[in-house]
């Protein structure tokens, strides 16, 4: 016969009770987890400020504001030293990208101010996140205007060959990161509720549908089985004639 070596259970259940903190004694880890992601390990007490852990989990949380909203600072920033003559070293740029793409229509002092205008109303609308929707369709369009100094602007953008971009060339590139924050934003924008009377006559809609569609099927039932009732009726009465 063999023996059980386990100890009791009231020894397993002291075992495995975690023992309260104290002074110099690190607190339990708590998990946090949803669905679809792995659990996460977070310690309490003072220490769970400072968590690595307890950062990343705040980080993955808003990780997104926080990308839009740096998005939108740089514009804001950028913007506003356009409103200064000489002080944004891509206004000069800028301004004869828009001067060529205008056949030398729109003149300079004109550019410049809307192009900052335009910028700095792109950053208030990413960083308040006000209009997110028509804010990332303007950020789009002035980042195609922006790619457009790569054709435009050939001899300055590129060192003779495509594989060597010049300084100004790597500075119209690097765009291709702002690119692809805006649509990480895009993907995680939320979309427009719909109106309360949008929302009632779709309901009234499905509604009235389901109703005429159960009616349908139960007059088709009924229907059904009154051909059935007449037709064993009918045979019954035959068998009683013969």
């Amino acid at each position: 016969m063999s023996s059980d070596l386990r100890p009791p259970a009231h020894e397993e259940t002291h075992r495995e009770s975690p023992r309260p903190a104290g002074p110099g004694r690190a607190a339990p880890a708590a998990a946090v987890g949803g669905p679809g992601r792995p659990d996460v390990r977070l310690p309490r007490g003072p220490r769970a400020l400072v968590s690595p852990a307890a950062l990343a989990a705040l980080y993955q949380r808003h990780s997104f504001t926080v990308l839009r909203v740096s998005v939108g600072l740089l514009f804001l920033w950028f913007g506003t030293l356009k409103l200064m003559p000489g002080a944004s070293p891509a206004e000069d740029m800028a301004t004869r990208v828009m001067s060529e793409l205008t056949s030398g229509r729109l003149p300079v002092d004109l550019s410049r101010p809307l192009l900052a205008t335009a910028e700095m109303l792109i950053g208030a609308g990413l960083v308040t996140g006000l209009l997110l929707r028509l804010t990332l369709l303007a950020f789009f369009v002035h980042m195609a205007g922006t790619f457009t100094a790569l054709a435009v602007l050939p001899a300055e953008m590129w060192d003779g060959s495509l594989a060597f971009p010049t300084m100004a060339g790597q500075y119209v590139l690097k765009n291709v990161v702002l690119v692809a924050a805006g649509l990480a934003v895009a993907a995680h924008a939320p979309r427009p509720r719909a109106s309360a009377r949008g929302t009632a006559r779709a309901s009234a809609r499905g509604t009235a549908r389901g109703t005429a569609r159960a009616s349908a099927r139960g007059t088709a039932r009924a229907s059904a089985r009154g051909g059935a009732s007449q037709a064993s009726s009918g045979s019954a009465a035959r068998d009683g004639e013969g």
